[in-house]
């Protein structure tokens, strides 16, 4: 699975919407001098096709009760999470070149409460599906339709909590709560499979009780099909693993770990960047 799903997105050719997401990324970076360029990198069309086509939200009333939630467990990525929020109108595109100064309410992971459309406090790894379990089960509890997404990081699911929450969320048979994987098989200092091996990652979820689909994350058309069949069980939470590239749509970052975090970046390297999105 590793070799055939990244092999397909390596070959995608990236549209100009997730071109332009990726932009807003660049010009956030650009702003602050650093950030975690391969972390956003693979999970932009994960957020897109959410945002798109399956949250319902509304950017004038972020607080909407009946909203559906999602949850950037992976902190770290918050910049393409920015790219989306700002893209939806929850604040000015403008606002994303303040990125991690000194006066800016985007800081280097989301906070909620300060910045409008994040539904949580993240980037201490492991919270953000014991997050989603709660909230799942007050949305039940409410009687609310609400569905809650939780976006956690591969490297990230080597935390004890994820899997406590897992089984209580089967317990619960919290069907209105997905977790999806950004799969990029690297994290902060090297490949997964060498700091600690997830595999066989479907079959972990499945046995934790979760129904479990896999799909290339750089898909939007493949995205946008498996998030149409959710739930996958009315009596079950749902996992989706999401095959991803770190550093997808620049070459010079695509699956190379120094890109997982840059400071004291350059003109030149920003100009490379803003080279590949041409």
């Amino acid at each position: 699975n590793d070799y055939k799903f990244r092999s397909v997105s390596n070959l995608m050719s990236l549209d100009d919407r997730s071109k332009l997401l990726r932009r807003y990324v660049v010009d956030a970076m650009r702003g602050g001098g650093r950030g975690h360029l391969g972390s956003s990198m693979s999970m932009i069309e994960v957020l897109r096709v959410l945002y798109d086509s399956v949250l319902k939200f509304d950017a004038l009333d972020p607080e909407l009760a009946d909203r559906d939630r999602f949850i950037l467990s992976k902190g770290h990525g918050c910049l393409a999470l920015y790219a989306i929020l700002a893209d939806k109108g929850f604040f000015p595109v403008s606002e994303l070149e303040s990125f991690c100064l000194p006066t800016s309410r985007l800081g280097g992971h989301p906070e909620r409460g300060k910045v409008p459309g994040v539904e949580a406090s993240t980037g201490a790894l492991g919270h953000g599906v014991p997050i989603g379990v709660g909230i799942s089960l007050a949305m039940r509890l409410q009687k609310r339709k609400s569905r809650v997404f939780v976006l956690t990081g591969d490297g990230e699911i080597n935390e004890g909590s994820n899997w406590e929450a897992a089984m209580a969320a089967a317990k619960h048979k919290l069907s209105n709560l997905t977790v999806l994987v950004d799969y990029n098989k690297l994290q902060s200092y090297g490949r997964t499979a060498d700091v600690l091996d997830l595999e066989p990652l479907s079959d972990k979820f499945k046995s934790f009780g979760f129904v479990t689909h896999e799909v290339d994350g750089h898909d939007v058309s493949a995205l946008e099909k498996i998030f149409k069949k959710l739930p996958f069980s009315k009596e079950a939470p749902s996992a989706i693993i999401c095959h991803t590239v770190k550093g997808k749509g620049f070459p010079f970052a695509e699956g190379n770990p120094e890109w997982h975090h840059k400071s004291g970046l350059t003109e030149d390297d920003f100009r490379k960047m803003y080279e590949c999105l041409q």
